[in-house]
């Protein structure tokens, strides 16, 4: 499923014009982008969190030439699906 399909599904279950199915997608979107920037957690019942980690800066090794280099520091994103989720995926 990608953007298109996602905010059509929105649109079909919630009576939304496209336009407002897609500002509703932006606007939950965004708000997600917000938090995890700030560097806050974002929980969704019965979904997953989702949570800001720090990678913390390292050397890394190129194999074929043996070069050293230095990655530096930066935050990703990890998702953490909730236990209604995995269950729901186990049970199937």
């Amino acid at each position: 499923m990608n953007t298109k399909d996602l905010i059509t599904t929105i649109r079909g279950q919630q009576s939304l014009s496209a336009e407002e199915a897609e500002r509703l997608f932006d606007a939950t979107v965004n708000a997600i982008k917000k938090h995890l920037l700030d560097g806050n957690l974002v929980a969704v019942q019965g979904f997953g969190q989702f949570e800001p980690k720090k990678k913390n800066e390292r050397i890394s090794v190129n194999p074929a030439s043996g070069e050293r280099m230095l990655v530096p520091p930066k935050i990703s994103v990890a998702f953490k699906p909730s236990t209604v989720l995995k269950d729901r995926f186990s049970n199937d």
